[in-house]
């Protein structure tokens, strides 16, 4: 078994560029993803992310940003393991938009399963948090998970 991939997907009847801007934008993030971020998604730039509902932030590395098609980004996806994260969107039915995210690679060991299940239901909730957003302007993550705080 080779390492352990996240793929989720999402239709957002919206256009590509919308959809972009609301995951590079941080002020828009912030209506359905994060608390906080230290500036846009742009190739070369290291960013700082704050959820609502913890204390730690997260560096986020942008390697690749393509303006209403694709980012990619690392980070932290466990304590031992950075992993690098690709969102592509791409042309839908009827003017909206598909977006694409995969997230990779993690060893297929016990830590590695734990991520895939915790970071496969974050990515699914993240798309589920963007289409409220972006179709409806409902910040679904507002006190979501507001039971994991200590």
């Amino acid at each position: 078994m080779g390492p352990l991939i996240i793929k989720a997907s999402i239709q957002i009847a919206k256009p590509a560029h919308e959809v972009y801007e609301a995951i590079v934008d941080p002020k828009k993030m912030s209506g359905y993803f994060i608390a906080t971020g230290s500036g846009r998604m742009e190739e070369g730039q290291t960013l700082t992310w704050k959820f609502p509902e913890f204390s730690e932030e997260l560096d986020v590395f942008v390697t690749q940003s393509n303006p209403d098609q694709q980012v990619t980004f690392e980070w932290q996806g466990s304590p031992k393991q950075r992993t690098t994260t690709n969102i592509t969107l791409s042309a839908g039915k009827n003017g909206s938009t598909l977006v694409k995210i995969t997230e990779s690679e993690m060893p297929a060991n016990e830590d590695g399963i734990t991520w895939l299940r915790q970071n496969t239901e974050g990515w699914a909730n993240f798309l589920a948090c963007l289409k409220a957003y972006l179709e409806y302007n409902i910040n679904l993550r507002k006190g979501a998970f507001d039971f994991m705080t200590a």
